[in-house]
């Protein structure tokens, strides 16, 4: 689905296609966003404006690597988008990357940077929430690695727009009593017990 913004437009590639783009990358990686909630629950059922991408910060000059010829630019502050050299490593603030082949086409990818302590992925707005990286994802199918629902809302339960909640609403069916535990417990230690999304869970797991 083509959308404009103020930086240009994004015209993103069908996800095989992205996938396909993804697969020389020689670290983990993950599709995100609402894609993620949608290979979590085996179907389509909302448009998507763009295909995010999770990457460890410590793996950021491998998506350089496999697609040489791009443009970068990284979102740095929030906001505003500068280039992103070749060689260059980004600071711990800047989070989201743009990337598309060349200054007159539309951006393709977005790729988002997390932080990881060994083999613990580190939520970015509260490190008191930590994961396993093996329980950080999952494979779909056809073998597309994907953000679990439950980590990719606990993201989304910040903002709660209505694409967030038609997520919300469509993963709780795929999502085990120990996901929604997670979530619930962690949306309540990063925004508070008072959050719809958490009184939601709770009640669900009451029953």
């Amino acid at each position: 689905m083509r959308t404009e913004t103020p930086w240009g437009p994004w015209d993103p590639p069908p996800l095989a296609e992205g996938v396909r783009l993804l697969a020389p990358l020689r670290t983990r990686w993950w599709i995100a966003g609402g894609y993620a909630v949608e290979l979590a629950v085996g179907r389509a059922f909302r448009d998507h404006g763009d295909i995010d991408v999770l990457l460890l910060r410590r793996d950021q000059s491998e998506i350089q690597r496999i697609l040489p010829d791009w443009e970068w630019w990284a979102a740095d502050p929030p906001g505003t988008l500068r280039p992103w050299r070749p060689g260059e490593t980004l600071p711990p603030g800047v989070h989201d990357i743009w990337c598309r082949p060349g200054p007159d086409e539309p951006w393709r990818l977005q790729f988002m940077l997390d932080d990881a302590e060994g083999d613990d992925w580190v939520f970015r707005r509260d490190s008191r929430v930590r994961l396993p990286l093996d329980r950080l994802g999952r494979v779909s199918g056809d073998g597309v690695p994907y953000l679990a629902p439950e980590v990719q809302l606990l993201y989304k339960s910040r903002a709660l727009r209505p694409k967030d909640e038609q997520d919300f609403e469509a993963a709780l069916p795929v999502l085990d009593d120990d996901g929604r535990a997670w979530l619930a417990e962690t949306i309540t230690l990063a925004q508070g017990a008072d959050h719809p999304w958490a009184a939601r869970l709770r009640t669900l797991l009451a029953r």
